[in-house]
């Protein structure tokens, strides 16, 4: 099978198979599996959906709170129905999207942070290892107890990139540092994402960086009472928590802006987009704590630059 790249405003896509849509669409659906009004992923998902609908004139449908069980009938509804693009809003989507898809040749499908593709099957996602390195070099240069933490729900690529990313920076800019990784298996407890927090605090962690969706509250909830230093996703956090000492803006919105205009144009491929660093729009830092030295401001903007021009490789891609 032939690998080539091309990149489009700033997007990567990995040319792996399937022949762009004939036809711009006139309608797309998402399926997100948490509360369109969690202040976070589906949040995000859902905002990107109707605000490029709005914007690029598709008509726009949604279902929230979707759990595994439900995945494929879902999907499979939107498909009936004469949807152009059906969205699985996360890799936890990934196994039903194919399932369906298979049975539904002439829709589109797109799973947003998914790891397969075919011929009507695009997935899109971040360089999470990249951002993720960031935000560890920041945490490391900041701690005063040698360890820093770092929260996640389910282990898959999202999580797991984001993880292996924060450890590589952390101990680029302190080589003894001493990370912990909590797994809590919820992405929406908030009293499970305290609790997390509480004991990393507890076992000497001055930075926290929650990953999870509504539970990302209550870590944060501990990280203000504890009177430590957190790390924002998403979004520019230190808006709503002055205790973030930066942020990784994981811009979905954008991110969907991307290929949603694509798709618009009737150019959408089955293959796998990426944001980088590259990509502003999509993927970029926050604001810095004012506790953050210039020396480490002018180091972080070092290792952005590196990232651009391809000098700085973080694994795994």
């Amino acid at each position: 099978m032939q690998l080539k790249m091309k990149v489009l405003a700033g997007l990567a896509a990995i040319m792996l198979a399937g022949p762009a849509m004939s036809e711009g669409i006139k309608t797309a659906a998402i399926v997100m599996p948490g509360s369109i009004s969690d202040n976070g992923w589906n949040q995000a998902g859902f905002e990107g959906l109707t605000q490029a609908g709005d914007d690029l004139g598709f008509e726009t449908a949604f279902s929230e709170s979707v759990h595994q069980p439900e995945q494929i009938e879902v999907l499979s509804d939107y498909a009936r129905r004469g949807y152009d693009l059906v969205i699985g809003h996360g890799g936890e989507f990934q196994d039903a999207v194919d399932r369906v898809a298979s049975r539904f040749p002439d829709t589109m499908f797109m799973v947003n942070n998914g790891l397969g593709t075919s011929k009507n099957v695009a997935n899109a996602d971040f360089y999470f290892s990249q951002i993720a390195y960031l935000m560890g070099y920041v945490a490391g240069s900041m701690t005063e107890t040698n360890t820093i933490g770092i929260i996640a729900a389910q282990q898959f690529k999202f999580t797991t990139d984001t993880v292996a990313g924060y450890e590589a920076g952390a101990k680029a800019a302190n080589s003894t540092i001493n990370v912990l990784v909590t797994w809590t298996g919820d992405w929406d407890d908030i009293a499970k994402g305290k609790e997390a927090a509480l004991n990393q605090i507890a076992q000497g962690a001055d930075v926290v960086w929650p990953t999870m969706d509504s539970a990302t509250l209550g870590a944060m909830q501990a990280v203000q009472e504890k009177g430590v230093y957190g790390i924002g996703i998403y979004r520019d956090a230190i808006n709503e928590w002055p205790e973030i000492l930066q942020s990784a803006i994981l811009d979905v919105r954008g991110n969907m802006r991307s290929y949603l205009e694509l798709a618009v144009a009737g150019e959408l491929d089955g293959v796998h987009y990426r944001a980088d660093m590259n990509n502003e729009l999509a993927m970029r830092i926050g604001s810095f704590h004012p506790d953050v030295p210039e020396k480490v401001v002018k180091e972080v903007a070092a290792l952005i630059d590196a990232m651009k021009s391809g000098e700085l490789v973080v694994e795994p891609q």
